[in-house]
């Protein structure tokens, strides 16, 4: 499957139409032919997979990492290191350098976030939309600050997404540490009762299990760890 074997190694179905197939259908298109046995033709259309694959979530990954970079008019050094970063733990150096080279032109193309966050909702399982979630909280963090610019397209992503309010002030107590950030974890305020912590710890080591997102191969679930063990520190 050439260079890109491992990338789309989880396959690739419904990230390769709508709007996210048209923003990143030139960057990888030497795969496109590779990636053809994920798709099968009845009556000249194409029926894609509604499921999410490893590939599909790579697909999402990518184009809203964009989408946060640029979310002041110019792309940071550090915002840039901390993808490098990610994607050559995920997939090695050899397999990041191609990421990174389609990542670059996605940069330059305009991002219709509205549509793009649509297809994601309508086909992404909502743990694995949070899983992505908490990533972009990583770029916009990786300056030691997020401004105002940044936390608003982060809003406007969560929205787009489907996910709720109270997840989005979760996984934003991971990145923001203060007095009320163990209690924005669970989604309680600090008048809550013993029965009601305990009760939002339950629903959460649930919901944020890894098992959650399986399905997205083992380089995934590091991440989805750290997010289990911060509803387990916050209920501790």
């Amino acid at each position: 499957m050439g260079k890109y074997n491992k990338w789309i190694a989880g396959g690739l179905g419904w990230a390769f139409g709508g709007p996210i197939g048209g923003i990143i259908g030139f960057a990888v298109g030497s795969v496109l032919d590779n990636a053809a046995h994920t798709t099968q033709l009845t009556d000249g259309n194409p029926t894609r997979r509604t499921t999410t694959s490893s590939g599909d979530f790579n697909m999402s990954l990518l184009v809203l990492s964009a989408a946060v970079m640029k979310a002041n008019g110019k792309v940071k050094k550090s915002e840039l290191e901390y993808v490098k970063k990610f994607l050559v733990g995920q997939f090695g150096e050899h397999n990041a350098r191609d990421l990174l080279l389609a990542l670059r032109d996605i940069l330059d193309r305009p991002i219709p976030l509205s549509d793009v966050t649509a297809q994601i909702s309508l086909n992404m399982a909502a743990p694995i939309r949070v899983q992505l979630m908490q990533y972009l909280f990583g770029i916009a963090r990786a300056d030691g600050t997020v401004d105002n610019n940044e936390l608003d397209l982060l809003k406007k992503i969560a929205n787009g997404l489907n996910i709720s309010s109270a997840d989005f002030n979760s996984l934003k107590a991971m990145f923001y540490v203060d007095t009320a950030s163990h209690y924005d974890v669970l989604s309680i305020t600090k008048n809550a009762t013993d029965g009601e912590v305990k009760k939002a710890y339950r629903k959460l080591a649930v919901e944020y299990h890894p098992d959650k997102v399986s399905n997205l191969g083992e380089e995934y679930q590091k991440a989805a760890k750290e997010k289990f063990q911060k509803v387990q520190e916050a209920y501790d």
